[in-house]
């Protein structure tokens, strides 16, 4: 039986794989897995993003977790690095978000927060796991039920740690893509309020187009909207775009072109090395992350440190060898001199915020990052022994010896979708693309084949 949870909590397409019934279960034991609450009762915060389903995953999980005698404090719609943010500085007993992400409509997914605002081990969620159907969470009556309440103004954590220290953006112009979904508020407001002039698009409440060709998963209605104001004789035009639940961020520089991940990461870590702040003198990153940026952080004396996929592990090893700075390409950052998760409005501040202190733009910025040809596909299957087939670790071994040093192949399963993701990269852009399809054609011949026998 596959693992429940996956890199980043319980994903499944909501009323179907992730139910209300399996939704209550998960809240009753969540909370008997959890530490025990203190003398205070501390609450579970929960948070969720525009979708849909939200309110009806909310309302089942609340009632487990409740049932069991643990009392929750729902915050309503906030990005998911607010949960954390508010967990950690309000002194919740645990976080608890409801979203899918950047996965389409109709997913939605469940993830956990400890106390310290950060993601649980896989120990914990395997013991979450465990107690789905043991029968041993608890069944208090009467006053030992644990209540439900509505946050009274605690989104204000979050909104402090964004403005806390934070820098006069007065003269950026701004594009705002909330992707419908957590964001939508809450970046453009504080982006004002740093001084910022913000265009909004995609910020509305509408779980029924949540990253639906907006936001950091397409960012093509963000360029226009950037080069629409750059051809209208606008300056200092950026634009920044959210996925469903915040914790991400990709940007469109004022040439109207894409910002990655990568890009980010390699802007931060120059002026933290440039302060002496760049702790242990590197960055951490994902095997995701290009060659590119890699070569550029070389350029510069800064180490690259890679990581398993999925900002959790990016996270696990920055506490391990006492990195500040890590991220994924896909807009992920961690700073921890901000927040314990990926947090995409904080890093809008913190990257418009070089901008806005330096004579350079953000495309000078990022300019030395020269990312690689790459190429990523996809191939749907929920076969992940898939990968173990000669076959298929033959023809991974044949694309790596033809790349060479030169670039890189890597092949996963996917830890939200049911998906085996082919990622290759290198000098040779004709030889990646060619190299990358003959993986997954080989993958797509092995999965027919077990499903023929």
């Amino acid at each position: 039986m596959s693992r429940l949870f996956g890199t980043d909590g319980v994903r499944g397409v909501a009323n179907r794989e992730l139910t209300p019934e399996l939704a209550l279960r998960i809240g009753r034991a969540a909370a008997s897995a959890l530490p025990p609450n203190d003398a205070d009762g501390k609450p579970i915060i929960v948070g969720r993003d525009t979708r849909l389903s939200g309110t009806m995953l909310e309302s089942a999980l609340v009632a487990g977790i409740t049932s069991a005698g643990r009392d929750t404090l729902s915050l309503g719609v906030v990005p998911t690095p607010a949960v954390a943010c508010v967990t950690r500085r309000a002194g919740g007993a645990a976080g608890v978000v409801i979203s899918a992400s950047h996965n389409p409509i109709a997913d939605n997914g469940i993830k956990f927060f400890g106390p310290d605002g950060v993601k649980l081990s896989d120990d914990l969620e395997d013991r979450i796991e465990r107690l789905l159907d043991s029968g041993d969470s608890p069944r208090p009556i009467g006053d030992a039920v644990g209540s439900a309440g509505i946050a009274q103004n605690l989104a204000r954590h979050y909104y402090r740690e964004l403005y806390e220290d934070a820098a006069d953006l007065s003269g950026l112009n701004v594009v705002v893509d909330g992707a419908f979904g957590a964001a939508y508020a809450v970046a453009p407001y504080a982006l004002r309020k740093l001084g910022a002039t913000v265009t909004e698009i995609n910020c509305e409440n509408d779980g029924s187009r949540i990253n639906v060709d907006c936001g950091a998963t397409d960012l093509q209605p963000l360029q226009a909207a950037v080069r629409a104001k750059i051809a209208g004789g606008e300056r200092n035009v950026i634009g920044v775009a959210f996925d469903g639940d915040a914790d991400r961020a990709l940007f469109v520089d004022e040439t109207g072109a894409i910002v990655t991940g990568d890009h980010v990461m390699y802007a931060l870590a120059c002026a933290l090395q440039d302060r002496g702040q760049l702790a242990r003198g590197a960055v951490v990153a994902t095997v995701m992350s290009n060659i590119g940026f890699e070569r550029a952080l070389k350029k510069r004396g800064i180490g690259l440190v890679r990581a398993a996929v999925g900002d959790r592990y990016v996270l696990e090893q920055m506490l391990r060898g006492g990195y500040v700075l890590g991220g994924e390409q896909s807009g992920h950052i961690v700073d921890f001199r901000y927040n314990t998760t990926g947090d995409g409005p904080r890093t809008a501040v913190t990257l418009l915020e070089l901008v806005a202190q330096s004579d350079a733009t953000l495309h000078d910025l990022v300019r030395d990052v020269i990312p690689a040809p790459q190429i990523l596909l996809n191939v749907r299957t929920a076969r992940r022994d898939i990968l173990s087939s000669p076959a298929v670790t033959e023809e991974i071994a044949a694309a790596q010896a033809a790349l060479g040093e030169s670039g890189r192949i890597f092949v996963r399963p996917s830890g939200t979708e049911r998906l085996i993701r082919i990622m290759a990269e290198g000098d040779d852009q004709a030889l990646v693309h060619e190299l990358a399809a003959r993986v997954a054609g080989r993958i797509e011949q092995e999965v027919e084949r077990f499903v023929s026998t």
